[in-house]
């Protein structure tokens, strides 16, 4: 509650910004989320709430900070935070030019590819970052969780009261899968290659006789693939992207299963 203090009273007033007992409030605060003591969302039952003041932290670590040089081996970093360390200690494999901030949290067992985490994420236990994907800022991610190559997490940290993307436990994200804007993907879900999920990405459950349209959440052991609609523009009628719901990945299915293996059960090959 003191830090919380704190960092709400910079917030106010930035002049406090030279204050060493507010700079250390929010020094402390970082320090918290880089060791997972602190989140910057958390659920509670089914519902993700989001701590504010913890990303008000965030982005007032910016201001505190000046542009530093860093090394790692030959390359070469121009920024004002500073990489992840003890990798090792934390029982974390990472692959050489995979890149996370400080400030974010990464569990034991799971493995970094060439890939980067900002600042403020949160990643569970057993969670494999394959290459090139890209986990942003705040985005809350489960355990065991299967971020396939190219895949784009979104980070949020404005407006304040934004939920971060959320991937939850056992999910599977498909290769160039793009999650933005505050989406949920609940357990053990699965994602297709190339599904495009915004808040305002219309999501169609066709798994029965009726298409149900739903917004913002992907439902738990949901298989979804890439789709489109049709839709009127005064130039004429065009195809919108879509993501649709095909059917359910079965309680049977092992978790660690290939995309391929998932689509299969709904003859389907993507």
């Amino acid at each position: 509650m003191d830090l919380k203090q704190k960092i709400e009273s910079a917030w106010d007033d930035r002049s406090l910004l030279n204050d060493l007992n507010i700079i250390k409030a929010i020094k402390d605060t970082i320090e918290l989320l880089d060791s997972g003591e602190l989140r910057v969302a958390h659920c509670e039952g089914s519902k993700w709430i989001v701590n504010e003041w913890i990303k008000k932290a965030v982005l007032l670590y910016f201001p505190i900070n000046k542009m530093t040089t860093l090394h790692a081996g030959p390359m070469e970093f121009h920024d004002k935070i500073p990489l992840k360390r003890d990798y090792a200690k934390k029982g974390i494999r990472v692959v050489p030019s995979a890149i996370s901030r400080y400030g974010s949290f990464i569990s034991s067992g799971c493995i970094l590819m060439p890939s980067y985490v900002n600042i403020g994420a949160y990643i569970g236990k057993g969670t494999m970052v394959d290459t090139w994907a890209t986990v942003g800022s705040c985005a809350q991610i489960g355990e065991n969780v299967h971020i396939s190559g190219g895949v784009g997490i979104g980070g949020v940290l404005e407006p304040l009261q934004a939920t971060p993307v959320i991937i939850e436990d056992n999910v599977f994200l498909g290769s160039r899968s793009i999650i933005v804007e505050g989406v949920i993907i609940r357990k053990e879900a699965v994602l297709g290659a190339n599904v495009v999920l915004t808040a305002s990405t219309k999501i169609i459950d066709i798994t029965n006789n009726d298409p149900v349209e739903i917004k913002g959440e992907i439902p738990e052991r949901s298989v979804v693939i890439p789709g489109s609609f049709p839709k009127k523009f005064n130039a004429g009628t065009y195809n919108v992207p879509c993501a649709l719901i095909i059917g359910k990945r079965k309680e049977s299915t092992d978790k660690k299963t290939s995309l391929n293996q998932v689509l299969r059960e709904h003859n389907l090959a993507v």
